[in-house]
């Protein structure tokens, strides 16, 4: 076998036996080998056999590695199927992301609970493994335990997996802490057009941190004697800038004042997670935000993070367009009261449940009781704006909820350069959608849906909603390359099937 050949076999087991949630040391029992054996296979380091990889496949319950290489996941929908019962919302991709590049402050052990099990995860489990972070999944896969080593191994980085997610960009305010000079390649994930990283280094600027950027990576350099000396002012809202600004503040020895700071749901569990490090921060869920920093962090913590409110609507609005009745658990309401507000003005029946405290005893959770409603188009355009405003990631949802309404429904999308132009894909499944700029789309229902065979957009929410509009259409649709979708939700087909969908995963082979 080629060695190239080898490296990706590897990589397939190394996914697999990860999504399994075992360690090497598991699997090596399993094939009755040693650790270090399965250690070589995985870094691509050993010829292999067909039989063992078929052994490997048996073990992992995996018919990735049982194929050898895994070609692209496609979605087949059956669509016009009611769905019914009851699903949960899973905690949140974007809070667990911000969550594992935070224990990098931590040189305790760190138990975080429920993490989404989703390809934006895995990424960067896989840059922390490669850095000597100690990770292994527990309690039947469920929970996610992180061990930090003493010194950090940057020269080891997994660039591969790095600038497959954006959120290495957050790796920048711990470890300006821990080292005087590192290396990031640069941050990658969905295709949304130019984002700048400047907020970010406007923000680091003020703790010593200097960035210049060639040959695909960021060569970071940190003056510790530098520290802030007045109230950080972000130049833009962002949620991760937010969260690097924080990050950057928690092992500061000192106060420090971030304002124009975002109050979304991740910037507030990350805030939780800060205080249970032993890290004040004053302000939680305002635009101002004070944080007491504590230079050295070693304790061992066990935390959990909150469910992800953009799942939860994207669950509310498979509901609304297959017209449906379905309850949605453990919604967090905070983050969704101004979309309901406008989903009542369109004539959304629904009720919800009195709330209750989620696993942190901080976030505020319901149950949601979606009912098939006759829905008008809203008389203002859809627009998102930052939290307490209507959820940036919540907007592509609308275009197929709006594309179920009687009447015309402007979507304002003035945050992302491209995912309005993604969001016309649905004129490709019966979809009125014309687009009048980069950034505004006019939607027209109601809708008509019927089926197609398309390519995942690049973009993850757009990607949903088009297998939303695919669940509405009379007859058989198929997705192409759906990685998209993986990176940000955990088993989003199978459990939509659980309430009702037919959806089918398959591999061309």
């Amino acid at each position: 076998m080629a060695d190239d050949y080898l490296v990706r076999i590897g990589k397939l087991i190394r996914d697999a036996r990860q999504h399994r949630g075992w360690t090497q040391t598991q699997l090596a029992e399993a094939l009755a080998t040693s650790q270090s054996a399965v250690n070589r296979i995985e870094r691509g380091n050993q010829n292999i056999s067909l039989e063992m990889i078929a052994r490997i496949g048996e073990a992992l319950d995996s018919e990735i590695v049982s194929l050898g290489y895994a070609g692209p996941m496609h979605l087949r929908v059956v669509g016009r199927r009611r769905l019914s019962g009851s699903i949960d919302v899973k905690t949140s991709k974007n809070a667990c992301v911000a969550l594992l590049c935070a224990t990098l402050l931590n040189k305790g052990r760190t138990v975080l609970r429920r993490v989404a099990r989703i390809e934006e995860v895995f990424r960067l489990l896989e840059v922390l493994n490669s850095i000597g972070v100690r990770t292994r999944w527990i309690n039947d896969g469920v929970d996610l335990e992180i061990v930090p080593p003493a010194e950090l191994d940057m020269e080891s980085i997994d660039a591969e997996a790095a600038i497959r997610t954006r959120s290495i960009i957050m790796f920048l305010g711990p470890l300006l802490h821990r080292m005087d000079r590192f290396k990031l390649p640069y941050a990658g994930g969905c295709d949304l057009g130019t984002r700048t990283i400047e907020p970010h280094m406007i923000a680091l600027r003020r703790f010593g941190l200097d960035i210049t950027a060639t040959e695909g990576l960021y060569h970071a350099q940190v003056e510790k004697a530098v520290a802030p000396d007045r109230p950080i002012v972000l130049t833009e809202r962002g949620d991760t800038v937010t969260e690097n600004a924080l990050l950057a503040a928690a092992r500061h020895d000192g106060v420090t004042v971030i304002r124009n700071a975002s109050s979304n749901y991740m910037v507030q569990d990350l805030c939780f997670f800060l205080e249970a490090l032993g890290v004040r921060v004053d302000g939680v869920g305002t635009t101002t935000l004070t944080v007491h920093g504590v230079p050295e962090i070693d304790v061992d913590v066990d935390y959990s993070p909150s469910e992800d409110p953009v799942e939860a609507m994207s669950l509310l609005a498979a509901a609304v367009v297959t017209e449906s009745e379905l309850t949605i658990r453990r919604v967090p309401i905070e983050f969704l009261e101004i979309e309901l507000a406008v989903l009542e003005e369109m004539g959304l029946d629904h009720d919800r449940s009195a709330e209750y405290a989620a696993d942190n005893g901080r976030t505020r959770l319901v149950d949601l009781t979606v009912r098939p409603s006759k829905l008008e188009a809203p008389i203002d355009k859809i627009h998102p704006m930052p939290f307490p405003g209507l959820n940036i990631d919540n907007v592509p949802f609308f275009a197929a909820i709006a594309a179920t309404a009687q009447g015309q429904t402007l979507i304002h999308d003035w945050v992302y350069d491209n995912r309005a132009i993604y969001l016309t894909d649905l004129n490709r499944l019966g979809g009125r959608l014309q687009l009048l700029d980069p950034h505004r789309v006019l939607v027209e229902g109601p809708t008509r849906w019927r089926a197609a065979e398309m390519m995942c957009p690049p973009a993850l929410r757009p990607a949903v909603v088009v297998l939303l509009a695919m669940m509405a259409a009379e007859g058989t649709s198929v997705l192409r390359n759906v990685y998209v979708i993986n990176r940000g939700y955990e088993e989003l087909a199978e459990r939509l099937n659980s309430v009702g969908a037919q959806i089918e995963i398959f591999r061309d082979i």
